[in-house]
């Protein structure tokens, strides 16, 4: 994320380049690092004009393989509509261009000399009013259909599920939008302020993308907005790898990259060690074991299990002595409701049950 011609005043996130401890080889500054080896295979394939997100989305496959009905429909309910208009439309705009460049007389045919003034605006209107409408069918609704099958700059959803098929844990890969353009084009790692006004731009987009709340709510396909759009062929290319054994596929769990003149593609793990990425974990295990209760009709049950955490912790004074009474109470709670707590929790969140106690 460089100009063209690397500023000499570019500089890491303290005002200086750190080195590495073993060649003294330039590093950006923290928390970026420079994207290891083994993603070489993976960013080799990225356009090095935008910033891309990748994260691993472990809902159901059958949970997905329903949200991606939903465009199959959609676009196929356009295709079947502009299959249709073709069929009802051509034999007009065939009689208009036989009455208008041929001369032969048709339905189509006016003479104005026959019509008043009103039945020629009413006519020239209706006219209008078809052209307009089927005009907007080719531009901007038939490409819809198109795009999904055959898009051939980024792929396809199609040739992505093709290849892909429906798994309970898939890597998604998104990529920037327009406003990568305020990125791109200035050093990020500069202290001027065009690099803070990049950096505060890059850090708010890919925190909204990467927020616990989102990657747990949503499944990967609806991650796309105005501001990401999801890379297919990215996509397809990291589950390859990831099945060729090339790459692990804890590489991509909430993994952001973005290209530097100086040091090339560096990468952020926003799942690495420290106070945030322990509260996202947390977060993500409450989300789990709430999907979970949810999948089992007993979402009551998560709701009833916070309101005991929270009335307890608020009582002040939660000692050992209390945090055991309390984690029998929410093992009773569980009991009445035919559900074992410990076997549960590890099942669905796998980690130790005394983390949800």
């Amino acid at each position: 994320m460089a100009p063209k011609k690397t500023s000499k005043g570019a500089r890491g996130g303290g005002g200086g380049t750190s080195s590495s401890g073993s060649g003294g080889a330039l590093e950006p500054p923290k928390p970026f690092r420079i994207a290891p080896d083994s993603l070489k295979p993976f960013t080799s394939s990225l356009s090095k004009k935008h910033v891309y997100i990748a994260h691993v989305d472990q809902k159901p496959a059958s949970f997905k393989r329903k949200i991606f009905s939903v465009p199959i429909m959609l676009n196929a309910a356009v295709f079947a509509l502009f299959l249709w208009r073709m069929w009802y439309i051509i034999p007009y705009y065939v009689a208009l261009l036989s009455s208008s460049f041929l001369g032969y007389e048709n339905s189509t045919t006016i003479r104005m000399a026959d019509l008043t003034y009103r039945q020629f605006f009413a006519v020239a209107g209706r006219r209008t009013l078809t052209f307009l409408f089927d005009f907007l069918m080719a531009v901007f609704v038939w490409p819809w259909p198109i795009e999904f099958v055959f898009g051939r700059k980024h792929g396809s959803p199609v040739s992505w599920r093709t290849a892909v098929g429906f798994r309970d844990k898939e890597i998604y890969v998104r990529r920037s939008r327009s406003w990568d353009t305020q990125v791109y084009g200035v050093d990020i790692f500069s202290e001027k302020p065009q690099g803070n006004e990049a950096r505060e731009i890059l850090w708010g987009m890919v925190r909204n993308a990467t927020s616990p709340m989102l990657l747990q709510e949503k499944t990967g396909y609806l991650t796309m907005n105005g501001d990401w759009d999801l890379d297919w062929k990215a996509m397809v290319k990291a589950t390859t790898l990831v099945d060729k054994k090339e790459i692990p596929l804890d590489a991509f769990r909430t993994l952001v990259l973005c290209h530097h003149d100086k040091f090339g593609w560096v990468a952020n793990d926003m799942n690495a060690s420290g106070e945030n990425a322990q509260e996202d974990e947390r977060r993500r295990q409450v989300f789990a074991f709430r999907d979970a209760l949810a999948a089992i009709g007993k979402e009551n049950l998560f709701y009833r299990w916070i309101e005991v955490i929270q009335f307890e912790t608020q009582q002040g004074g939660f000692t050992q002595e209390r945090q055991l009474k309390v984690a029998q109470q929410i093992r009773d709670l569980f009991k009445e409701n035919g559900v074992d707590f410990d076997e549960f929790w590890k099942e669905a969140v796998g980690s130790d049950p005394s983390v949800g106690l």
